[in-house]
Order: C-alpha cells, then structure tokens, then sequence
C-alpha cells in the first residue's frame, strides 16, 4: 500500500524535509504504511521499520569486551593461584632482583591480562566484519592468543627468565577455550537478535533489478550475516512501491542514493552490478558516507567463495580482486590426514562402550547383522563400502523402487522418507541421534573417509550428477559437513550442491573444527528425525 505526498512545484525544500519527517515518524508509529512516496514520483521516501537508537556495532563490542576481560583474568590469574598460589617469585637474573616486583608472578599476570586483552583488539576480534558468522572471529582469537605466548617463550628464553611451564600451559587452553565458547554463545544471542531484524546493519541496495533482487535474496536467507534490506535504488528510477517480484521498496534512480539514505536510515550501501553506475559516481558515493558510521560495500556476483581465496591488489588506483582457483597441496592433505586420524582414534577409544550397546541393541531387536555395508563413490570417483550400524530390516535396499512414489523429504536425486517403513524401532532412533553413522569412524581411521567432507553419494545418485557436480570428488567424502549442518534432508538439490562445493573449495583447518563443533551440537539436540 502507497500513500502519495502531495508535492506542489512553488514548495522548498525544507518544506519537503520536514513532510518527509513527519510522514516517517508517523510511520514508525504505525500511523502510516510502511512505503510513502511523492506524487511527483521522484523523491520516494520508506519507514522500513525505526533505525536503532544506538550503535549497535559499540554496544556488542562491549559486550564482547567485557566477557573477554573477565575470562583473561580468570584463566590467568586462576592459573596462578592454582599452579604457584598468591607468594611466588620468578626465577630471574640476579640484576633483576634489585626490584623485587619485577620478580613477581602477580606482575606477571598483569602484564599478560593486558597484553591478551590489547592483542585482541587489535587483531580487531569484535570487528562487525567477522563477529556473528563465519570462523575468522575464532581466527583471530587462535592466532592473537598463540602468538602472545609465544612472544613470552621467547621473551623468556632471551633473558634467561624461568617462567613456569605448567602456569602458561594452563593459562592459554583455559583462555583460548573459554573466549571461544563465550564467543559462540555470544553468536546464539546474536542470531535471536538478527532473527527479530535487530543488531543488524540497515542496508541500502544499489544496482540493477536483477543484480538487487540476487543479493537481497542471498541476504534474506542467511538473516545470521546481519543485514537487513530497508530499500533499494535501481536504474530506472521508477517509484511504483515495491520492486517486481519482491518487498524491496524502490528508493529512486541510481543518483538518488544520498537522500535514500537519509530516508531509509541506512548505514550501509550496498553496490551491486550496474552500467549505469560508473567509477566516478561510486566514488561520490563513498565521499558521501560518515566516516566510521556509514559503510560502503561492493558485493561483485561471486558467491561461496571464501575470504582466504580473495585478494585485492592495487593497479596505478585499480582495486583489482584477485580469487585463486582451489589449490589441494601435499601439506593441507597431510594436515587433514592426521586431524582424521588422531579424531577418528580418539573418539573410537572414548566411545567404544556406546559402540558396544549398540551393537548388542541391533543384534537382540532384528534379525540380521550388525553391520550394514553400502558401497558409495569416493574421493576420485573411486568405490568403497561404507560402514553404518543396521537400522532398516533385512531386504530393505530392494523396496527402494516401490516407495520412490511416496518420498516426501530429500530432493530430485536423494531418496528420503520421513516415515520410512523400512526402518527398525531402534535404528529410528539411532537415526535421530545419527548414532547409526558411528561405524563410519572406522572408514576414517581407514582413509576410505574424513571426519568433515561433502556427503558420500551413491552410484545412482552419481548418474545422475551435472559435470561440474563432479568437483566434490576431490576430497574425501566426510562423516558429517556444511550439508550435515545446514539443513540436511530439508535442503533442495541446488544447495546440497552448493554447500559440498563451497566446502571442497573453501576447506580449512579452522572451518572443519567449526562444522564439528556444530555437529556435535546437532546431535545432541536433533532437529530433523529423517537420516
């Protein structure tokens, strides 16, 4: 619904202004619809809903500060006090010990409680680029953290200064471990805040039709990141209400950016493809924004494409972006290797008592066996039979052809059926807790399998695969992955395509600790009763 401003050609400007005003507050007090333009159709004006009145952005980063502060000082000084007590002295050169505080440990733990602290702002661990999604903000704690230490080791070491092993030893785990659980729980009260369009940066969409319908759709589905669309401004200027197809609400031509943000409220403009708007114009646009408050964002049609493969490179003033192909050297296959098989060794020792419960459950509720091996394509396109405790009933592989009329969960390539009759009492609930998969440990400690991989299809579903679907076959299929934590039988084909890819191109060493972590989340607290 629109309502027209009636917009004389003898009225001012400030008179304009202060209708705009009026009309938005009356707005954000419910008084009006949310979309208000002039009847002259050139200076449309939206409510999207009432800015923030406050800095969202230095609110949670003080949050951020505070918990950081408060965990430093538990796990450095609880360090102390529980490995050396309140009264002991560091082992120091004796020209150290003309000033006795010099020797003290209590100085000590000052001393790194600040410089921790500091580290972490200035590796700008609370930026608003990397809090809330993504794993650079655990990154960034790793490296701020490992790199203080170490920076002590040598300190010490260069001046002869005994720093006791078990006090550091003790002081980063408990540190680094206990900034990124508050880190992640501070993601969780996050989200619930962004899911309700709060903490959230406004953003103000310029480009073309297309271009701004692909981008606010990309940032509608993942309301996690934090943006939340209050308007757009396209070439052809036109201010018929909403963009086609969309709730997009139309803000002007591309040459009316500067007064939709007033309008809007925005604090963030997004730049999408356009030829109508040329270097100049977006430089005009940057000059516009306040500095530090507004934000200018580029978002070229690239998507899951991760930040450690962009690089921007400057040419006589050309920002160039550079994005490296995937690239699988020997040392990030070894690195993974044994993240496999020290996981995959560890877990099988700890849990080798569910194991054995399950087994005997499988065993004493259905006739057949324990196992239930299928042979699926992995890395290479090669064959190789994975392990899964049995959860269907013996037989159950050649009923597959009668019930794909009935599937009413998974997607065009990948049966699911939410209630299978095939499956077991038991392996239901095997399935729920995804307690069926634990046998797949051994396809790890094998190397058929990785603990964090795309899903391991099966040869029917492999005929049926595009050409460039193949690219998942460059890394080990995995027990769990982004489909595993995104959604899982709920996704469409396209996306379950799309996170396998995004992985396979995107891996890192942090990225899988992250999709284990959530894994184990998942787990314990299912959401999704199909496997």
């Amino acid at each position: 619904m629109t309502t027209e401003i009636t917009r004389p050609a003898e009225q001012s400007g400030s008179e304009v202004a202060a209708t705009v005003t009026a009309a938005r507050a009356r707005a954000a007090s419910g008084e009006l619809p949310s979309i208000v333009r002039t009847a002259s159709g050139k200076v449309p004006v939206v409510a999207a809903g009432k800015p923030a009145s406050f800095d969202w952005r230095a609110r949670y980063a003080g949050y951020l500060r505070i918990t950081d502060s408060l965990i430093v000082l538990a796990a450095v000084f609880g360090s102390q006090i529980g490995w050396l007590g309140f009264h002991t002295d560091l082992a120091m050169p004796a020209a150290f010990r003309a000033w006795p505080i010099l020797t003290s440990y209590t100085l000590l733990s000052v001393l790194l409680v600040g410089a921790w602290l500091i580290g972490l702002a200035l590796n700008d661990t609370r930026s608003d680029r990397v809090i809330g999604v993504g794993s650079d903000e655990y990154r960034r704690i790793f490296d701020t953290s490992v790199m203080l230490f170490g920076i002590i080791a040598i300190f010490g070491f260069a001046f002869r200064v005994e720093i006791a092993r078990g006090y550091l030893l003790i002081a980063l785990p408990a540190g680094l471990g206990g900034l990124v659980l508050a880190r992640y729980f501070w993601r969780i009260w996050l989200r619930k805040q962004r899911r309700k369009g709060q903490y959230s940066a406004r953003v103000l969409l310029v480009g073309s039709e297309a271009s701004v319908k692909h981008i606010s759709n990309e940032l509608k589905r993942t309301k996690a990141s934090g943006y939340v669309v209050a308007g757009a401004c396209i070439p052809s200027g036109r201010v018929a209400g909403e963009l086609s197809g969309s709730d997009i609400p139309v803000m002007g031509s591309v040459n009316s950016v500067e007064r939709a943000i007033e309008v809007t409220g925005a604090d963030t403009v997004v730049i999408t493809s356009t030829d109508e708007l040329g270097p100049q114009r977006v430089k005009q646009i940057s000059w516009s924004l306040e500095a530090g408050k507004q934000h200018l964002v580029l978002a070229p049609n690239l998507t899951d494409i991760a930040g450690p493969r962009i690089h921007t490179r400057p040419v006589s003033g050309l920002p160039l972006m550079h994005v490296e192909t995937p690239r699988f050297s020997a040392g990030q296959r070894f690195v993974k290797r044994m993240m496999d098989l020290f996981g995959s060794f560890f877990i099988i020792a700890v849990l080798s008592p569910v194991l054995i419960v399950i087994a005997a459950l499988v065993k004493f509720t259905s006739r057949g066996p324990v196992i239930y091996k299928q042979t699926r394509i992995g890395r290479h396109g090669r064959e190789f039979q994975m392990l899964k405790f049995r959860s269907m009933k013996v037989g159950a592989d050649a009923e597959l052809a009668s019930l794909l009329d009935a599937q009413d969960y998974g997607n065009k390539v990948q049966f699911k059926m939410k209630d299978d009759p095939r499956v077991t009492g038991i392996g239901r609930i095997l399935r729920k807790y995804s307690l069926d998969e634990l046998p797949q440990l051994f396809n790890v400690l094998g190397g058929s399998m990785s603990l964090v991989g795309p899903r391991p299809p099966i040869l029917r579903e492999v005929e049926l695969y595009d050409d460039h679907v193949h690219r998942r076959f460059l890394v080990k299929p995995g027990m769990t992955g982004l489909w595993q934590v995104s959604g899982r039988n709920t996704l469409s084909w396209d996306d379950s395509v799309r996170l396998d890819l995004s992985y396979v191109e995107n891996w890192s060493v942090m990225g899988d600790i992250v999709i284990l972590f959530k894994t184990f989340k998942a787990a314990l607290m299912p959401g999704d009763t199909t496997a």
